[in-house]
């Protein structure tokens, strides 16, 4: 029995000492997808559903909540961050080619249809980023009326 007791006091020290450790944060602000916005000109009901259920892990506007300060789910959740920013990121989007606008407004219509996103391990802890039937119709709306402007948008020779 002692044995078990020193190894719950030894995984307690390191639980607490690994608090004090944790990855890098991305914390920057909502001006940072204002390109997104002014570019793909969303309906108010479609910009909420983008701050609420995507613009946390696919933009530099990270908002995190109170258990992010617990090691480990603090490196959890940058994870999740950092591979949806790499896949899809509106605070890039600037400076993106028309051609690969169009390609993540493809990818971003299908992830949503197909209702994989946003993930459910989100959608657990933010129940206003669970999207019903109504909200993913007008996001798809939205969304293929801006690939259609792409469409037409001059590309260069």
């Amino acid at each position: 029995m002692k044995i078990v007791k020193k190894i719950l006091l030894l995984l307690l020290i390191v639980f607490v000492i690994a608090q004090f450790f944790g990855p890098e944060k991305n914390e920057g602000s909502l001006e940072s997808v204002a390109a997104f916005l002014e570019d793909t000109k969303p309906p108010e009901n479609v910009k909420t559903i983008l701050e609420n259920a995507c613009f946390d892990c696919h933009s530099s506007a990270t908002r995190y909540p109170w258990y992010n300060n617990i090691t480990p789910v603090n490196y959890w959740m940058a994870e999740h961050v950092k591979d949806g920013t790499k896949h899809f990121n509106v605070s890039s989007w600037e400076g993106s080619s028309i051609k690969r606008k169009d390609h993540k407004m493809e990818e971003l219509i299908e992830m949503v249809e197909e209702k994989e996103m946003p993930l459910p391990s989100y959608t657990w802890t933010h129940g206003e980023a669970k999207l019903s039937d109504q909200q993913i119709a007008d996001v798809l709306k939205w969304a293929n009326q801006v690939r259609t402007i792409y469409a037409l948008a001059p590309r260069p020779q």
